[in-house]
């Protein structure tokens, strides 16, 4: 076989590979394109949170700096959608005070709402003489004389959105409960035996 046979194989053969790279990138784009389509006209919206009620068990200050918290919240979640279903995964939810966690992360079951769907969690959160910043507890001391306290109830987590057979890849999802209890007035919450139940109905502060 001469050079010029040679180099006209070789020719052809680069086309090929071009034919086949210009082939697979069209395919690619293609795809891309429909879900990107897909995904504009469905417009998924992110979950809506509502902190439904707070049942207060103890939040106790001792010496040096050590706070102890049980609590129990109920929590909503309404995926407002009507296309699109939410997986949530590894959702974490604890307590904070003035921007520090007073709980340990309560797991929350990994699940999957379909659309227009609400689902409701009712965790038990536990922070057992978590140590805090003595200007924590000078802050605290000074809420509780004054009747009123801020507990932010926060979930972290994953989701991700299912349209049919597809499932996209997964979103942190991050939200912040306020909630306000009134300590030092009892009739401003339902008795529970020892333990106070307080009734919010607070919307959430979601970000996907």
């Amino acid at each position: 076989m001469t050079e010029k046979d040679c180099s006209h194989h070789e020719d052809k053969r680069q086309r090929l590979y071009r034919r086949i790279f210009a082939a697979l990138l069209a395919l690619i784009i293609i795809i891309l394109f429909i879900i990107f389509l897909v995904w504009i006209i469905l417009r998924p919206t992110k979950p809506r949170f509502v902190l439904q009620d707070a049942t207060l068990y103890s939040v106790n200050l001792s010496e040096p700096n050590m706070l102890t918290t049980t609590m129990q919240v109920t929590v909503s979640s309404r995926n407002p959608n009507e296309r699109i279903s939410i997986s949530y995964e590894k959702l974490d939810i604890y307590a904070s005070y003035r921007n520090q966690q007073i709980t340990l992360p309560t797991t929350i079951p990994s699940t999957t709402q379909g659309h227009k769907e609400i689902t409701v969690w009712s965790p038990f959160l536990n922070g057992e003489s978590v140590p805090v910043s003595p200007y924590l507890s000078t802050a605290l001391t000074e809420d509780q004389n004054a009747g009123l306290l801020l507990v932010n109830i926060k979930i972290q987590g994953k989701i991700r959105w299912k349209v049919g057979t597809w499932i996209s890849g997964k979103y942190r999802l991050n939200v912040n409960c306020p909630g306000y209890i009134s300590s030092g007035e009892r009739n401003k919450g339902i008795e529970i035996g020892p333990s106070i139940k307080y009734q919010f109905v607070q919307v959430c502060h979601v970000d996907v």
